[in-house]
């Protein structure tokens, strides 16, 4: 593999090691999201300490390095002669950097906010469509994870539908599978009846 691929894929995963809940909740003097409720460094935790303003700033921050990541390869490929995969590498890079992110000795999130900025970037009709159906299920049922793992299992076939067999379809396979493996307490207490709603 070039070096430039290489370079391109450690970039994306140093981008998404930043962790914005983390980030924001300092800025703010908030206590660390690791340290409280689920001890996911994410939006939805970062909510639970009131401040509204510290969980939007999470969501924008983790989408928007997704979304940067992904869209950076993408532009830069043919300028610098980057693999024909490269974007669809940095898609999975920057999401498992956010993960199990290098800086924060690999606790991560779980994932939603960076998938979504990666869908957008490989395809705003792929974003659009994941985060329509996140919305349908999350105000229907307001359930946050069920959400979640129903719009990860859409995203592989409208991928394909899509794209067609690329490396960008192929790509929302893994980041499917890690985003409802990340989210299996969620699933193991919403199939026990004991699953929080949004808003409560």
């Amino acid at each position: 593999m070039p070096m430039l691929d290489w370079l391109a894929i450690l970039l994306s995963y140093l981008l998404g090691s930043v962790s914005f809940a983390v980030v924001v909740s300092k800025l703010l003097g908030l206590p660390d999201p690791h340290s409280y409720g689920s001890k996911n460094p994410g939006a939805t935790n970062v909510l639970r300490t009131g401040n509204k303003l510290a969980a939007v700033l999470t969501l924008f921050g983790d989408g928007l390095k997704g979304l940067i990541a992904v869209w950076l390869v993408a532009r830069f490929s043919p300028q610098f002669g980057l693999a024909h995969w490269a974007a669809a590498a940095a898609a999975l890079a920057v999401f498992l950097g956010h993960l199990y992110p290098v800086f924060h000795h690999f606790a991560g999130g779980k994932g939603v906010a960076t998938a979504a900025g990666v869908m957008f970037a490989l395809d705003w009709r792929l974003g659009a469509g994941v985060l329509l159906l996140w919305l349908l299920v999350a105000l229907g049922l307001r359930i946050s994870s069920l959400a979640a793992v129903v719009a990860a299992l859409a995203a592989p076939p409208l991928g394909f539908w899509l794209f067609g067999a690329r490396p960008e379809s192929f790509v929302l396979l893994p980041l499917a599978a890690l985003l409802i493996w990340r989210h299996r307490a969620n699933l193991a207490r919403l199939f026990a009846g004991q699953e929080s709603k949004i808003g409560r």
